[in-house]
């Protein structure tokens, strides 16, 4: 028997009048798992593996995401301190001003971030503000239908100064 909560959000496919659109993100759903490096400001590096899941929610009219890390199967991972994060990532395509709304919410830590999503040429580029007033910056590079590499960025003076903070190289679990 299904969880009538996984049966009502869960699509099996994007809103065929969406469809096109929809691809941006869509073509992520699948199980991936990644390498992910944190740069802090005092120059420490962090590092560890990760999982994240997206999948087709709210009549296909959107994606949603989970990400997990470390991942499930990795075990104690002291390389990644006290980084561990586990959340999930709402993408609904608004065609109003054909733009995606990002929702982004760590509940374990606390770290909640609401951005806007656009294709940039080859790349996906999502900016927005995060609860510090910080200008973040989270970007899909290299996408292939296998990997893709994520980066996250922070501007703390909302000028076009921006620090790498997180790197995400991800591959699919089951090729395409």
């Amino acid at each position: 028997m299904i969880d009538p909560l996984t049966e009502a959000l869960h699509s099996d496919g994007p809103n065929p009048g969406l469809a096109e659109k929809l691809k941006l993100y869509g073509r992520f759903v699948g199980a991936w798992t990644f390498d992910a490096t944190r740069h802090l400001e005092d120059g420490t590096v962090l590092t560890g593996r990760g999982e994240v899941h997206f999948g087709w929610v709210l009549e296909g009219k959107a994606i949603q995401d989970v990400w997990i890390l470390p991942a499930r199967d990795a075990g104690p991972s002291p390389s990644l301190g006290t980084w561990t994060f586990c959340g999930t990532t709402l993408r609904v395509y608004d065609p109003g001003v054909d733009v995606w709304h990002i929702f982004w919410s760590d509940p374990r830590n606390q770290y909640f971030s609401r951005q806007l999503g656009r294709a940039e040429g080859d790349s996906i580029v999502q900016k927005g503000v995060d609860a510090r007033g910080s200008s973040v910056r989270w970007s899909f590079f290299r996408i292939t239908e296998n990997s893709f590499r994520w980066l996250g960025e922070c501007s703390h003076d909302g000028s076009e100064d921006w620090r790498l903070e997180v790197e995400f190289l991800a591959r699919r679990v089951t090729p395409a």
